[in-house]
């Protein structure tokens, strides 16, 4: 099977050793510490105050290897519809865990992607779990009639607890954030951003599948 071209995101290395770049380093790093904050790109752009409603993040794709991925996400939420779902719920298959909110523009645009691989995995060895982490159930419920969107979502606004859960090594620091989870609950790729490109997402889910047969 031809697999489909996955885009990483480039690493940046600052090379050279001239004081008044390393004095201008440290008087950065210094400012954000007394700042309180982190020096996360994602989070700059929030405080800019663009008033995109939203964190984007740049659609870059994160696959961590067997040996690397960490330990199992443990977690329990209330979907729209009041029903109570947990990690357990899915122990020994593939989860795709999609963070999203009904007002934000690149959520809405991949929701028809996300509800189509959805149809194809069902009952082949992948499900869907959406993370709402701003809307009432009643916003979430009108977003899915809208989007023809079939699988539950966690209605996380009140307490953060899937946020929390997934705040690990490979944080859902953008919405949307798509995680894939494997059959033994850890993280093995994520995508920071709006899925653009159905065809990486499936490669994942499909090659997560892989890894247990």
């Amino acid at each position: 099977m031809r697999r489909a071209s996955v885009t990483r995101a480039s690493v940046t290395r600052i090379s050279g050793s001239r004081r008044p770049v390393l004095l201008a380093t440290a008087l950065v790093a210094l400012s954000v510490l007394l700042a309180g904050c982190s020096s996360d790109p994602l989070a700059d752009q929030y405080r800019e105050g663009s008033n995109k409603g939203y964190i984007a993040g740049d659609g870059s794709v994160t696959e961590i290897p067997l040996d690397e991925r960490g330990s199992a996400v443990e977690f329990t939420g209330t979907t729209e519809n009041g029903d109570t779902v947990a990690s357990v719920d899915y122990a020994g298959e593939v989860l795709v865990v999609n963070f999203w909110y009904a007002s934000c523009a690149p959520c809405r645009a991949e929701a028809p992607d996300l509800q189509k691989l959805n149809a194809e995995f069902t009952d082949n060895g992948a499900s869907f779990l959406g993370v709402n982490v701003r809307d009432q159930a009643a916003n979430a419920i009108a977003f899915n009639e809208s989007f023809g969107i079939t699988y539950p979502s966690v209605m996380d606004v009140n307490d953060g607890g899937m946020q929390l859960a997934f705040s690990g090594d490979i944080p859902p620091n953008a919405v949307p954030t798509t995680l894939v989870l494997d059959g033994e609950g850890r993280v093995a790729a994520r995508i920071l951003g709006q899925v653009t490109e159905s065809s990486i997402l499936k490669t994942l889910i499909s090659d997560t599948i892989a890894e247990g047969s």
